[in-house]
Formats: structure tokens, sequence, C-alpha cells
């Protein structure tokens, strides 16, 4: 009893360790991997931004002052100029960084929940409860993403929560034929071939056995998916769609300075490399990930 005691005791120690060293190994790969380094740095500066957003930006990012107005870049307490109302844009700029990676974030956790369950569900009990979701999610997919956002919006109307909603409702099924696919290459192993055939319930081998096996393809599939949403969310409220002013997005501050771009080029060249940036990074840090949760990926 005193040995089982102990074993119970050191378990959960040894867990920790093997995941403790599972962290550091990928930390010293991804310190060989010069574009995965890169990636790492910007989602990190894009991340501390976001967060520190209201201590570090210099002014009120909606706070007009119509005598500073089109002041260019490196203009004395205005590092990257104003735009046609005299807001700081560096500020503004901040502060889109926190509403960018918020709708990033939010939709890929959302769109992520609702695309695994249709792609386990899907994947697992087959049959004609595969052909009507697969089917779902085929009709979708024949509708361009953006114009599907567009149509969502116009219908529910603009906003912050109505853009995550319409990201979410468009985005779901990238998550849902992964999923799927893996569901169903899962069930041909031999592990859920022998829990089927001993009797196992069917809920059983879903949480212990197929869920699991589920999140490297997940992470992998989030890291990537969470530039696309940025800049899906930066072309819509570009359009007028989505973020509506004065709330500063990146996408309605390349809409207000469209029409500036040969007198005041600031207007929409630091919003814009923002955005190619943040995307940047995420892609070049997706990759990676990619790369060493899935080598299989790498070498195929």
């Amino acid at each position: 009893m005193a040995n089982l005691a102990t074993d119970n005791r050191i378990n959960p120690i040894r867990h920790t360790l093997r995941k403790h060293s599972k962290l550091s190994t990928m930390w010293k790969q991804l310190r060989k991997n010069p574009t995965g380094m890169i990636g790492f740095i910007l989602i990190s500066i894009a991340i501390l931004i976001g967060l520190l957003g209201d201590w570090i930006a210099p002014y009120d990012p909606s706070h007009a002052e119509l005598t500073k107005k089109l002041l260019p870049p490196l203009t004395e307490g205005h590092l990257l100029g104003t735009d046609q109302l005299g807001r700081d844009i560096l500020s503004r700029i901040i502060s889109g960084t926190k509403i960018s990676l918020m709708i990033g974030l939010t939709t890929v956790i959302f769109a992520g929940i609702l695309g695994t369950t249709v792609g386990i569900v899907a994947g697992f009990f087959k049959g004609w409860v595969d052909t009507i979701l697969m089917r779902i999610v085929d009709v979708q997919l024949s509708f361009p993403f953006i114009l599907l956002v567009l149509v969502i919006n116009a219908v529910i109307g603009t906003g912050l929560k109505n853009i995550i909603l319409s990201l979410v409702f468009a985005g779901w099924v990238s998550y849902a034929r992964v999923i799927r696919s893996e569901v169903l290459a899962l069930r041909e192993k031999e592990f859920i071939l022998a829990c089927i055939s001993v009797g196992v319930p069917k809920w059983e081998i879903l949480v212990k056995h197929i869920v699991p096996n589920l999140l490297t393809p997940i992470v992998i599939l989030s890291s990537l998916q969470v530039a696309s949403f940025i800049i899906a969310e930066a072309s819509v409220s570009f359009l007028g769609f989505g973020v509506q002013p004065p709330q500063p997005a990146w996408g309605n501050m390349l809409n207000e300075g469209k029409d500036y771009i040969f007198s005041a080029w600031w207007l929409i060249t630091f919003p814009g490399l923002a955005i190619v940036f943040t995307a940047l990074g995420v892609n070049l840090f997706g990759d990676w990930l990619r790369d060493v949760l899935d080598p299989e990926s790498k070498s195929g």
C-alpha cells in the first residue's frame, strides 16, 4: 500500500517533468529555425502590444484635434503622424492590434469548436449523418469566403460581435473537413478496431481515444487560421461591414485613408504594414509548428 501511495505521488511529477522536457525540446528546435523564430518574435510583439496597448499608447486613439490633422511621420509628439481628423496614427494602430488579435483568436476558438464537433460526428458515425453534414459543408464551400462573410454581416448588421459571428459561421467548415478526415483515418487504426470489437462504448472511444489524437491537427490548423481570420476581418472592415468608426481597426483605418493615398501616404502604409507583419508572423510560426508536430507533412 505504501508503494502504491508513493507511485501515485510520483506519477504527476513525472508527467510534469515530461511536459517540461518536451517544451524545452521545442524551444531548442525553435531557436535553430530562423523563420520560425522570426514568426515567434513577430507574434510576441503583437501580443505584448495588444496586452499593454492602454498603457503604451501615447494618445487616446479616438481623440481628434483638427489643428494637427495630416501631420507627417516623425513630427514632434507623433511618431507615425496623424490622420485627417488629427488622431494619432500610432495610438490607433496599437488599439487596433488588440481588436485584431481578439477577433482572430476568438474566431479560431469558436470556429474550431463548431467545426471539430461536426467533423468528429461525421467521421465517427459515418452513414447518413456523414452524408448530410458533408453536403452542408460542400454547399458552404461553394461560396467565396469573404463574400459569405459580407452577406452575413449585411443581414445581421455590423459591429465587433457581428463580425466575429460571421467569421465563425464562414470559417468552421475548414475544421470540419480536416477533422473528419483525421477521424476516418483513426477509425481504421488497430487500437480503435480492438475497442469496437470488445464492446467499448462509443462515447468512451471518442473521449479517450479519438479526441486526444486530434489535438495535434487542431493546433496546427488553428495556428494557420488565425492569420486568415485577421486578414478577413481587415478586408471586411475596409469594405465597411466590420468594425465601425470611431473604434479603430486596421481595416477601417485603411478605408479612411484610401482617399489620401497620394497626399498622406502614412494613413494606409502603417496600418497595412501592421496587417502584413502580424499575418506573416502567424504564418511563419504556424509553418514551423506544423513541421514540429507533424513531421510527415514536411516530408510529404
